[in-house]
């Protein structure tokens, strides 16, 4: 764990590099081990959303970079418009929309609740489900991600892109 760590710490500022070059925001470095291997994931957006052409120039310009570091996949993508809520900016954009919160243990029976982000911090993170408030300990989250609204897909309509 502490090699994965140290590898995301040296290739981040890489990457940090060449989004600025390339007029994209570097949203996360991650190096995780799946059955086919050790994927080195990196997440890119922008204004208006990152698209295939974005994710493969960014690709090609950040392989021979990262080459050299133990490895077997290199990935590069969109964090989604399911994204975990990480940043000081996710926060923002959440603040007012539907999360959902993973909970490390269970809290009355469930380990996952829904409601609309009232706020975020270093201490708590507080909901609204329904017409009630609900406060979690940070130290007990393991995750808050944004909940896509998928209502205008059903109506035919375009979906409203986050960030």
């Amino acid at each position: 764990m502490a090699q994965k760590s140290s590898l995301v710490k040296t290739i981040r500022p890489l990457c940090e590099r060449l989004a600025a070059e390339r007029g994209v925001e570097l949203y996360d470095v991650a190096l995780e081990k799946e059955p086919t291997g050790l994927y080195l994931r990196i997440y890119i957006d922008k204004e208006g959303g990152i698209g295939l052409d974005d994710c493969e120039g960014y690709h090609r310009a950040i392989q021979p970079k990262v080459e050299q570091y133990d490895y077997d996949f290199l990935e590069v993508c969109s964090p989604g418009i399911d994204r975990p809520v990480k940043t000081d900016k996710d926060i923002a954009l959440a603040l007012n929309s539907l999360v959902s919160v993973h909970l490390y243990r269970p809290q009355d029976g469930r380990k996952e609740f829904e409601g609309i982000l009232l706020r975020m911090d270093g201490d708590e993170v507080a909901l609204k489900e329904g017409e009630s408030e609900r406060v979690f300990p940070r130290k007990a989250v393991s995750l808050v991600r944004f909940v896509p609204d998928l209502s205008a897909l059903e109506d035919g309509e375009e979906p409203v892109e986050i960030g």
